[in-house]
């Protein structure tokens, strides 16, 4: 289990998301309702980058084709997408925002 620091909380606002890389992997943080999710960049229907879509709640929208995932589960909450994404566990310590990749 590798848990690394991505951003310091003051980096990233609510409603905002943050491209960050991990080891070569390439992985989004959001703020939402104050809790922060980490989930895979890339969307699973035609790989483009989540971090250029938007928030609709708690649900990233795919700036490509409209598709949408859950944050927190991964779960497709909108065609055309059908295979979620990769999500990843969030905690903050001492003002760093840590994700852990498994």
């Amino acid at each position: 289990m590798e848990i690394t620091k991505v951003l310091e909380v003051g980096e990233i606002g609510e409603g905002e998301i943050k491209k960050t890389e991990i080891n070569g992997q390439v992985v989004d943080v959001a703020m939402i309702g104050g809790e922060y999710y980490a989930f895979n960049d890339i969307c699973s229907h035609e790989e483009c980058s989540l971090s250029e879509g938007f928030l609709d709640g708690k649900e990233v929208v795919c700036p490509c084709h409209g598709s949408k995932f859950d944050v927190g589960s991964g779960a497709v909450k909108s065609l055309p997408a059908v295979t979620p994404i990769k999500t990843y566990s969030v905690k903050v310590e001492n003002g760093a925002i840590m994700v852990c990749l498994m």
